[in-house]
């Protein structure tokens, strides 16, 4: 008796896009920006090699996709991004399905956990849960063969600085601000294993540094963070990277040591969000943990340390007045102790988090917000100072536009203090800062010069759309709806009943009486 033919799988076309909206709306790519979306690329280690051809791409490194050929060969198209990205995900959506009726949509994210119910009207599968979830999906939909036994990032499919790899040593965190979308999705600090970072390490070619892209590197086990310095310091002397960098909250340097365990597992940089100088402010957003200790200390304990420290400073226009805002920059430009910042930004009142609700309980939201409105750059809340100041402030500020000249010199007066202390990488990591400060078109997109940006209000609800807003190429009438916006406020500034996004404002409270562990 014959033996049983095997049946042959049918190899399946994934595509895992990485969904983007330019905060300059030049929407051009934008590939010296770091750090880069890494989702695609831990997402593809989910599909079998043997019975799957996998192609990512990433709209941030790349600009928008409007490859009509591409986005109609799929199988299975894949989404993610970050909330504001949720409309850019529909026009993909739109695309593919126009090219192939039969395309398997799936998207993740956080985008798909703050619009939940809202999202499954749109996509085959809304995944709320972490990557891992697309192990459930892959089965569901294609089935077990199509998944790989170990999920493994595909670093080979990514397009990126070579001298440059990303890898997370953790999830998510241990503190709960009132603006984050983490505080909003409820989850709580995860761990990877050992095995698990070596292994990341391992699948990447030798880099001469290493981007830890954990939300907070340093979290609420200190066990875990000593191991976890004690496997980076070993796969630094076996040379697969020269050093790191990692984002980590205020309270890693209540602990002086812990600079100094950190240098000599080869950190190069720290990146924290101190977020203002102002900690009566830090303390309505429950950022105790930047309460801690004074911030120009934690500035000066970074340099003695050999460590670049860089952060970021929001702009609350709700809750501060323009003089108090520019006299923080004229601070910050002035004090010698302090470095530069690498952005500055508004705050944004994400869907799903206590500040969100904060704002629509208290009338703050402006009317007619969109979605797309809330990137960082577009005025979003009621200021306290007349409108037309407020703009000036926008449109100015996050390109230092009348602070440049003291930018510059500050930074390179940086560099020529510190210049036998600083590596290569930490020179690089200072200039980077300067420039993203100054000129970011260039910085990030040296062809971005050659595009015009868009004519912008800056204000919500006003601002012109994105010029991805309308289809590249003609689709199908049913998925011409697909390319409105979604819209998070109705004209007297409350939340629209379309999104299910606010939550029970009693949640604020019992996150502001949050104790810093």
């Amino acid at each position: 008796m014959k033996p049983p033919t095997p049946v042959r799988l049918i190899r399946k076309r994934i595509l895992i896009v990485n969904a983007f909206f330019d905060d300059l709306r030049i929407n051009g790519p934008n590939p010296n920006k770091i750090p880069q979306a890494m989702g695609p690329v831990y997402l593809a280690g989910a599909f079998s090699q043997d019975s799957c051809e996998v192609r990512i791409y990433n709209e941030h490194y790349s600009g928008p996709l409007e490859d009509a050929a591409l986005l109609g060969w799929p199988d299975m198209l894949l989404l993610t991004g970050l909330s504001v990205a949720f409309d850019r995900m529909l026009h993909l959506t739109a695309y593919a399905r126009t090219k192939n009726p039969e395309v398997i949509v799936v998207a993740g994210g956080p985008a798909i956990r703050a619009l939940s119910d809202y999202s499954q009207k749109y996509f085959d599968y809304s995944c709320l849960g972490d990557i891992e979830q697309i192990g459930d999906v892959i089965v569901d939909a294609l089935g077990r063969d199509y998944l790989a036994e170990t999920m493994i990032p595909r670093y080979d499919l990514m397009r990126h600085f070579s001298a440059l790899g990303y890898i997370e040593t953790s999830r998510n965190c241990n503190f709960k601000c009132t603006f984050c979308s983490l505080t909003g999705e409820g989850s709580g600090y995860q761990q990877y294993s050992l095995e698990n970072i070596r292994q990341q390490v391992c699948a990447m070619d030798k880099k001469h540094h290493v981007v830890l892209i954990d939300n907070n590197f340093y979290g609420n086990d200190r066990s875990f963070f000593l191991s976890r310095l004690e496997l980076l310091a070993e796969l630094r002397e076996q040379g697969y990277f020269r050093g790191w960098s990692a984002l980590v909250s205020g309270d890693f340097f209540a602990r002086d040591d812990n600079l100094a365990l950190a240098r000599n597992a080869g950190c190069e940089s720290l990146f924290s969000g101190l977020e203002s100088f102002d900690s009566e402010l830090l303390r309505q957003y429950n950022k105790r943990q930047n309460t801690i200790l004074p911030q120009v200390d934690i500035i000066r304990k970074c340099r003695q340390a050999g460590i670049v420290f860089t952060y970021g400073i929001m702009l609350d226009l709700s809750r501060r007045r323009i003089a108090e805002i520019r006299s923080e920059v004229d601070f910050i430009l002035t004090n010698p102790e302090i470095t530069l910042p690498s952005f500055f930004s508004l705050t944004i009142p994400l869907l799903g988090t206590p500040y969100f609700d904060e704002c629509a309980k208290n009338g703050a939201l402006l009317p007619n917000l969109r979605l797309r409105d809330l990137d960082g750059y577009t005025i979003t809340t009621v200021p306290l100072d007349p409108i037309e100041e407020a703009v000036s402030l926008v449109r100015d500020l996050p390109s230092l536009k009348g602070y440049r000249r003291k930018a510059l010199a500050k930074g390179l007066g940086y560099i020529h203090h510190n210049w036998r202390r600083l590596s290569s990488i930490q020179k690089g990591i200072v200039m980077t800062n300067v420039l993203l400060l100054c000129m970011p078109r260039l910085n990030n997109n040296p062809t971005g010069l050659r595009l015009r940006s868009p004519p912008r209000t800056h204000i919500g609800g006003r601002e012109v759309l994105d010029s991805v807003y309308t289809p590249a190429f003609k689709v199908d009438s049913k998925f011409q709806s697909f390319f409105n916006p979604t819209m998070v406020t109705d004209a007297a500034g409350q939340p629209t009943r379309l999104l299910d996004v606010v939550s029970p404002v009693s949640a604020v409270t019992d996150i502001l009486a949050t104790e810093v562990r």
